[in-house]
This record gives C-alpha cells, sequence and structure tokens, in this order.
C-alpha cells in the first residue's frame, strides 16, 4: 500500500469511527487529514484533497478550532491562512472530553437538578424521585471522574490503564 492508499484509508476509517461517536463524518475527516499532514495546510487544500466545498472545508475547520484540536499559522508574506492539527493525541483525548462533557453531560445534570425537585406524593413520584437520585448520583461520579482525566497527565492514565488489563 501506497502513502496516499494509506492516509485515504485512514482518512476514512477517522471518519467513519468519528460517526459512531456522534461527531460529524466529514468533521472528522478533516481532521484526520490535519492530522497526517507533516505541515499545516491551506482550507483549500483541505476541499481540494477531501473533495468537499470551500464552505463545507471552512465550517469544519473553524469547528475544530473550537473543540481546540485544530490551531491557525499565520506566515508571512502570505495572505492565506495554514491550519494545522494537535498530535499529542493525549492532548486530543482530553480536548474531545472536555467538548463532549460540556455538550452533553453538563446539560443533563442541569435537568437532572431540575427535576430532582418534584415532590415526592405519591407512589409514581416516589419512584421518579428514586430514578432520578441514582441517576444524579452516577452522574455527578461520571462527572467528577471525567473532571480528574482531563487534569490528568498522559503518563498517570497509561500506567493505570496497563495495570488493569494485566
Amino acid at each position: 500500500m501506497d502513502i496516499q492508499e494509506g492516509k485515504q484509508k485512514f482518512i476514512e476509517s477517522w471518519g467513519k469511527m468519528a460517526t459512531e461517536w456522534g461527531i460529524n463524518r466529514t468533521m472528522a475527516q478533516v481532521h484526520a487529514l490535519l492530522l497526517v499532514a507533516p505541515e499545516p495546510i491551506t482550507a483549500d487544500e483541505v476541499m481540494e484533497q477531501l473533495r468537499i466545498s470551500r464552505g463545507n472545508s471552512n465550517m469544519n475547520i473553524r469547528a475544530l478550532m473550537d473543540w481546540g484540536l485544530v490551531h491557525k499559522q499565520l506566515r508571512p508574506g502570505s495572505r492565506k491562512e495554514f491550519f494545522y492539527a494537535e498530535k499529542d493525541m493525549w492532548v486530543v483525548f482530553r480536548q474531545i472530553l472536555v467538548h463532549r462533557k460540556k455538550k452533553e453531560l453538563e446539560p443533563m445534570l442541569r435537568v437532572l437538578d431540575d427535576v430532582a425537585c418534584v415532590e415526592a406524593r405519591c407512589p409514581e413520584s416516589e419512584s421518579f424521585c428514586r430514578m432520578v437520585k441514582n441517576i444524579r448520583s452516577l452522574s455527578r461520579k461520571a462527572d467528577q471522574t471525567l473532571d480528574f482525566l482531563a487534569k490528568a497527565d498522559s503518563n498517570w492514565f497509561s500506567n493505570l490503564f496497563f495495570q488493569m488489563i494485566r
């Protein structure tokens, strides 16, 4: 397999994997392309290599920048913007973790806090309150664990992971 085939297979697989996690396929493919690019590239190059529209290229690059996964680089003498992906996979993991936590877990915790104030006056409301309390407890523990992981360094996590699988 040559480098172009390898890159294409990686980009396609990264995009497919991301859809399983609820992330836009094109956004993941842009991320994959920037991950394997040896040097920063322009939005036009992203557009050409992935065969996507200019708007799609720009929109997904901006979204990846919002996630903290892609950074912009300006070059003296050039009016173009160049983009590169964060290459440290621990940083990538943490950025995705923080973004998903903020987008998914934190809103759910707010809803659980809101509905926790239902008065338990009948068997149905008692059952509801019990279930909400259990979900809140587990969600808060997950939130604390994710906060801890986001602050941890890669060596600590790797050592813990390898101890668990032995």
